[in-house]
């Protein structure tokens, strides 16, 4: 696939999901709801210039539901949400220190990239279901690097602390006053403080397991704060229009893309990883599993539907990293 070059890599696997989703439809009509298919991820890793790259593609339509009792019976909804592909880039680079006993393998995200694309013209969206717009969203991703030679790593060292967040607390003053003519008036006033808390919709997190490092990007509702991949809108939010996941590819504070996809890079997700390794190491090529999860969810963003979901994907992919001076 890699010789093909990375556009017609895309459009192939975008026709070759288009007859895999079809085929899935088709089944599903013919009542073959408990239809067992092959995993129809498409994943490759590659190894170079100090990078390591990871692709993905994978049909919606295949995606394992985080609770299958949440299906729509919507059938037009059911269109604009089966007919899409997911594609995802994540690319991390490594560097080597070598110090005067031991080597410093420091690995940081360069980007990840997470992009949902319609399989079929936005004419046939529309007419069949309630257009490209109504679709899921990236709503978690999970990465665990673990290095397969342990018997060479010392240490593991994160560069990103728990996060802090400093808050007011609000306190409610109140004044009050009275007069006492021969007809007894009295009033009161009072003030109340209310706090702002402003918050980001994506936080970003490390933690370590053993010798895995793990990295986790985890999306927020702004309204609550609560993490949108495990939750469902409000039901009050569900008839604003100004709630944030309405029209959310349009507006200017949108968290996501103006086509509906993440991306994070070292701008602000720079911080790295740091293992430490023993000097024998010297001269071995260090297999790597990169394992990750990635949560897509579904909220109304134009359509008035009280139908929420969230599907999920999984991948395992091996690098190398050769350790020379």
């Amino acid at each position: 696939m890699q010789v093909l070059g990375s556009n017609i890599e895309e459009q192939w696997m975008r026709s070759l999901n288009l007859g895999f989703t079809n085929w899935i439809v088709e089944s599903k009509a013919f009542g073959k709801d408990e239809l067992t298919t092959p995993s129809p991820l498409f994943s490759y890793a590659i190894s170079a210039s100090s990078l390591w790259k990871i692709q993905l593609y994978y049909p919606m339509i295949a995606m394992a539901m985080e609770n299958p009792s949440s299906s729509t019976k919507d059938a037009r909804l059911q269109f604009s949400l089966n007919y899409q592909q997911f594609e995802s880039v994540i690319q991390l680079r490594y560097k080597l220190n070598f110090k005067e006993n031991w080597i410093d393998i420091n690995v940081n995200v360069d980007n990840i990239r997470c992009n949902l694309i319609r399989l079929v013209s936005e004419t046939l969206m529309e007419k069949q279901g309630y257009g490209s717009d109504e679709k899921h969203f990236p709503s978690r991703i999970s990465l665990q690097l673990t290095p397969l030679l342990q018997s060479d790593i010392l240490s593991v060292t994160v560069t990103k602390s728990t996060d802090n967040p400093a808050h007011e607390v609000g306190i409610e003053k109140t004044i009050e006053s009275s007069f006492e003519p021969p007809k007894s008036v009295g009033f009161s006033i009072s003030s109340t403080g209310t706090v702002l808390l402003s918050l980001k919709p994506w936080k970003f997190e490390q933690s370590v397991y053993g010798d895995s490092a793990i990295l986790n990007w985890i999306l927020h509702d702004s309204v609550n704060g609560r993490e949108v991949f495990s939750s469902k809108p409000p039901k009050f939010a569900l008839c604003q229009p100004k709630s944030w996941f309405r029209n959310r590819y349009t507006r200017a504070y949108r968290p996501f893309t103006r086509e509906g996809g993440v991306i994070f890079a070292e701008d602000e997700y720079g911080e790295s990883i740091c293992w430490k390794v023993r000097e024998a190491a010297i001269g071995k090529t260090m297999e790597w599993e990169i394992k990750g999860k990635i949560w897509l969810t579904y909220w109304p963003n134009k359509r008035r539907t009280h139908h929420s979901e969230t599907r999920f994907l999984e991948f395992n992919e091996l690098v190398r990293l050769s350790i020379e001076n």
